[in-house]
């Protein structure tokens, strides 16, 4: 597996490198988020591994170019000790995971391979090739796209998951945690909220107002529900 590690501090760079091609990773390595971003395009990595504090452009900013251009690839930010804001802001430029610094290097090679084993199993749900349809939407499960009348939308493969869970699922309450579990892992050692992140940008995407949702229905004191017609 290819990891970029985008981090402009060439101690930690390094540190990072040992420890990943230690664990069979191949790695690539950038000290920007220009660099990073050229590297993606040739390199084409799984995994980019990217420090949210870059000269010129930030991580954040890579994170949402790289996830508008490299939909399939598993993101993981780098943030600073306490740094809340920083966390939520990297899931909602679309990371599916961070890492906070002082990290344990095990952890992080544990969460990565967790990380990639979540992509894989995303890559599979299509198989049986058939069409989830309900009220404007249309899921096709083998081609993995989703389109609300004749418009496609654009889905992570996080966002993808929990629209099949949805959609297979129609009226039925999820709780945050089973959510969670189902799109995240068992293994998953993150922040829950995570969950509430990936909601409010399905939610930007699918629905007429976000701000008063009419297909992702908020079930309070429980969690979401794809609501009925």
């Amino acid at each position: 597996m290819k990891i970029l590690i985008c981090e402009d501090e060439s101690s930690i760079r390094a540190f990072l490198k040992i420890n990943f091609e230690r664990n069979g990773f191949s790695v690539i390595e950038a000290g920007s988020g220009e660099e990073a971003l050229r590297l993606t395009e040739l390199e084409k990595p799984h995994v980019a591994v990217l420090d949210v504090m870059l000269p010129g452009i930030d991580g954040f900013e890579v994170c949402r170019r790289l996830r508008e251009t490299h939909p399939n690839i598993g993101i993981i930010m780098l943030t600073a000790k306490g740094q809340d804001l920083d966390k939520i802001s990297g899931l909602e430029h679309g990371a599916d995971d961070y890492v906070v610094k002082p990290f344990n290097p095990t952890e992080f090679i544990l969460r990565t391979k967790a990380l990639i084993r979540r992509l894989e199993d995303a890559k599979g749900i299509g198989e049986e090739g058939k069409l989830l349809v309900s009220r404007v939407f249309t899921m096709d499960k083998y081609s993995q796209t989703l389109r609300k009348g004749e418009e496609y939308i654009e889905l992570t493969p996080k966002e993808f998951a929990i629209m099949k869970i949805f959609l297979e699922n129609e009226g039925k309450a999820f709780s945050r945690d089973e959510l969670l579990n189902l799109v995240w892992g068992y293994d998953f050692i993150g922040d829950p909220k995570i969950v509430d992140v990936n909601m409010r940008r399905l939610r930007a995407k699918i629905e007429d107002n976000p701000s008063e949702p009419q297909y992702i229905e908020t079930v309070w004191g429980t969690g979401y529900r794809w609501g009925k017609e």
